[in-house]
């Protein structure tokens, strides 16, 4: 995971900065942790709209490690763009 830099890796709470990314990813990313019933949170923040790098937290329930939950949601993140993909190469 070369575009993802952690700074802070807690048992219950991950915070990471998204490299070479912006709010679409950050945005859809955050949207499927939400969704997860073992997220409590999942918030990011830029800096600056031009120079900042996304700054993203998750904070798990009792018992389930953010890196496992982020990495499950970044699978969901690819089949979902995947199955876009596919709808608007079949629609052109």
């Amino acid at each position: 995971m070369e575009n993802i830099e952690i700074i802070e890796d807690k048992t219950l709470e991950l915070t990471f900065i998204v490299k070479d990314e912006s709010h679409g990813v950050c945005n859809a990313l955050r949207h499927i942790l939400m969704q997860d019933p073992d997220v409590e949170y999942a918030v990011y923040n830029i800096d600056h709209p031009l120079t900042g790098k996304p700054e993203m937290t998750i904070k798990t329930k009792r018992g389930k490690r953010p890196r496992i939950v982020l990495k499950k949601a970044a699978e969901e993140l690819q089949k979902q763009s995947a199955d876009f993909k596919k709808l608007v190469d079949e629609a052109l």
